[in-house]
């Protein structure tokens, strides 16, 4: 029982990790908290079963897809909208917002509202660890989540644009003067942003159906992590990730499932009353703003 729960325990601390990689990536390099985030993620579930029942695309065709059809959808969100309100917090929230609204309820008007519209597996089977059964798709999450944050780490160190995310991210001003166009990065960490959302999409929702009101779930996901960890901070994202997932199953498996959401919101009330900007949040404290 022990060792099951601890298993699932880190089946869902990957997963959540997945769901708010995207959105703190965006947030960490623009600044821009992503409000249409959970609406991209549903996009991206919708528009992949679209194109593998409407129009009889493979599997592995549709998905990669989608993935990029949904990084040019938040590259875009940026030109069009954004650039016009950056450097306006509260207005990047409504906008973003609004976006996802209309996104979320246009699938909610074309009857997008049951519960049969499902993503394939990418393969049929389950493993057996000491004594417990975890199927092969959990165990691809897990591994992708491993492979995505290594990923991740390489490309912001060792390549051209990751090295201009992460000027941007420390000094945006001292990054101009050496020739890095910040909306031009700002734009790509959007795309980013929404790639790793539709990724983390394709790869979950095969655990379940997919539903509009997802949308709104997977957002309060992200920002759970993200107050947790600290907005911005890899690391923080991850440690939250695991600490918030592990309590989470711990809970449900032996409090009930009810107390998963409990458990969520006072980790949230913890840091923010002992850390206002996160674990790892590098916002100055309240004790230093005075």
């Amino acid at each position: 029982m022990f060792l099951g729960t601890l298993i699932y325990s880190l089946v869902n601390a990957v997963t959540l990790a997945l769901v708010a990689l995207g959105f703190n990536l965006t947030f960490g390099i623009s600044g821009i908290a992503n409000f249409a985030y959970g609406a991209l993620y549903v996009l991206a579930g919708f528009g992949s079963w679209i194109l593998l029942n409407k129009l009889g695309l493979p599997l592995f065709v549709s998905l990669p897809l989608m993935v990029l059809v949904t990084s040019a959808i938040g590259w875009l969100l940026y030109r069009i909208i954004l650039i016009r309100l950056r450097g306006m917090t509260i207005s990047e929230v409504i906008a973003t917002f609004g976006v996802g609204l209309a996104i979320v309820e246009f699938f909610r008007y074309l009857g997008f509202v049951e519960f049969k519209y499902t993503l394939p597996v990418f393969v049929e089977g389950s493993l057996f660890i000491g004594g417990v059964y975890l199927d092969l798709q959990r165990a691809i999450i897990v591994a992708l989540g491993g492979v995505l944050t290594g990923s991740l780490w390489i490309f912001t160190r060792h390549t051209k644009i990751g090295l201009a995310f992460r000027g941007i991210a420390q000094d945006e001003r001292t990054a101009l003067c050496f020739g890095i166009d910040s909306d031009h990065v700002a734009a790509l960490s959007m795309a980013f942003g929404a790639g790793l959302c539709a990724l983390a999409a394709v790869v979950i929702l095969p655990l379940g159906t997919i539903s509009v009101d997802a949308g709104y779930d997977v957002l309060l996901k992200a920002l759970a992590v993200c107050i947790v960890g600290g907005l911005g901070s890899s690391i923080g994202v991850i440690v939250a990730s695991f600490i918030v997932g592990v309590a989470q199953t711990f809970s449900a498996m032996y409090l009930g499932s009810h107390w998963m959401m409990i458990v969520t919101l006072v980790a949230i009330l913890a840091v923010l009353v002992t850390r206002p900007s996160g674990l790892f949040g590098k916002q100055k404290q309240l004790e230093e703003r005075i």
